[in-house]
């Protein structure tokens, strides 16, 4: 009784609504603003999965992701619209995915996960690009965290971006004790292993090296009258001088007597 007593004045107060409407419109009058409006139909769990059309679908055609400068001209409203719609596609194919997955079938066109993915990394970068914008116009700083090179517990430097923790550093014994018994500072295996590193990275450096000076004597075996200029420009790092007296390129370099 209650349901029916709802609908009949809904019913009357739309009828209300439509017929002033109507009237202020037939006299030049602006229009009173609408007093009941109906949202978008909604799926509850049927939204996380694609549309049924393309259930059985062995090849989706989709567009291309977002690129930054058609996201720069886009306002902050917009951007934020867009990420939620990008937020809403991704979790829908995360979920199709899983279920092709479940069912051992193939997922059609896995690049639209990719797709998702970089636009909604390009709004960051437009977001943050943004930020630092106005945080430089306002207070001259970027706004952002700052970046230090600190040495982790394997004895390597890397980027710590700051933030906030709720217990300070010297209080917290349990990161400390790990740090300073486990870390590079005490620990011989991390020494080792720091050695053995460095060992690891000098090895590829030599062997680009070599390539590089291998390939030089090819070159000037098989070009000898190239811009020497030129060659040293393109490979700073091998001794050209030395290349030329090497035996694979000898036959074109000889020495004068």
């Amino acid at each position: 009784m209650n349901f029916t007593l709802f609908r009949s004045v809904l019913r009357n107060v739309t009828s209300v609504t439509y017929r002033s409407n109507k009237v202020f419109s037939l006299c030049g009058l602006p229009q009173v603003p609408r007093s009941i409006h109906t949202t978008c139909k909604q799926y509850d769990l049927m939204e996380f999965f694609d549309e049924k059309k393309n259930w059985n679908e062995s090849n989706i055609r989709v567009g291309r992701s977002w690129k930054l400068d058609e996201l720069r001209i886009k306002s902050n409203g917009d951007l934020h619209k867009l990420w939620y719609v990008l937020l809403k596609e991704r979790n829908m194919l995360y979920t199709m995915e899983h279920e092709c997955n479940e069912n051992v079938k193939l997922f059609p066109n896995p690049e639209r996960i990719d797709k998702v993915q970089e636009s909604m990394d390009n709004i960051e970068t437009v977001i943050r690009e943004r930020n630092i914008a106005y945080y430089k116009l306002e207070t001259g700083e970027t706004g952002e965290r700052e970046v230090d090179e600190v040495v982790n517990l394997l004895g390597l430097n890397e980027k710590y971006q700051k933030q906030e923790y709720y217990l300070p550093k010297f209080m917290n014994t349990r990161w400390v004790r790990s740090y300073f018994e486990h870390g590079y500072i005490n620990s011989l295996a991390v020494k080792k292993f720091y050695r053995l590193y460095k060992e690891k990275l000098y090895n590829i450096e030599r062997k680009a090296r070599n390539r590089d000076f291998n390939h030089v004597q090819q070159l000037l075996k098989r070009f000898p009258d190239m811009d020497m200029e030129k060659l040293k420009a393109e490979y700073p790092n091998v001794d050209i001088e030395k290349a030329k007296r090497s035996k694979k390129a000898r036959g074109h370099f000889m020495p004068k007597y």
